[in-house]
């Protein structure tokens, strides 16, 4: 006599999991992706290819709007309330992730949460910078340069902090901003 069970594929986990939760919706996990792309394809075109430098810029903009919305109206981890901390916060959790004895958050922690708005902030004052020399305000080339050396700058201590903290916390935190999946609190 054989009995059918329920087997579920490795690395497909459901929501109904005891040991993982669904931290990071569709909706954030695109758009994080999606503005790195545009991020890294403006970057690195620069004016080369004027014209698809200038289209992934008004890109980066529209998603970050969106993501200012979706950081009030979002679901629990995607809202800016569940994550963004004030400066004390924020220096007393890199000093004890330094210390390696920062707590595992399951939602973004506060070091990452000042993050996303330095790096929101950089990249859209890129972006309006960019705008406005597209409009023959040569004035703003200087700034719009900065603020992009600045967002790159931002985007590499991001990714050694998510290294960081994967390695910290024994959590592929990469992984999880791919599957939506983090293991649940400890």
């Amino acid at each position: 006599m054989t009995t059918k069970t329920s087997v579920q594929p490795p690395n497909l986990p459901s929501a109904a999991t005891n040991d993982r939760l669904r931290v990071w919706d569709p909706l954030v996990r695109t758009f994080h992706w999606a503005l790195a792309a545009a991020f890294t394809m403006a970057f690195l075109v620069e004016d080369e290819l004027l014209g698809v430098h200038i289209w992934v810029g008004y890109l980066a903009l529209a998603l970050i709007a969106f993501r200012v919305v979706w950081g009030v109206i979002g679901t629990r981890y995607a809202r800016f309330s569940d994550f963004v901390r004030g400066p004390r916060q924020v220096l007393a959790y890199l000093k004890d992730e330094l210390a390696f004895r920062a707590p595992r958050y399951v939602g973004h922690n506060p070091a990452g949460g000042a993050m996303i708005l330095a790096l929101l902030l950089s990249v859209a004052i890129t972006g309006w910078t960019g705008w406005a020399l597209t409009g023959g305000g040569e004035d703003w080339e200087e700034i719009h340069e900065f603020f992009a050396y600045l967002s790159l700058g931002l985007v590499i201590v991001h990714v050694a902090g998510v290294l960081f903290a994967s390695l910290l916390h024994r959590e592929n935190l990469i992984g999880g901003m791919i599957t939506g999946f983090k293991r649940r609190a400890d």
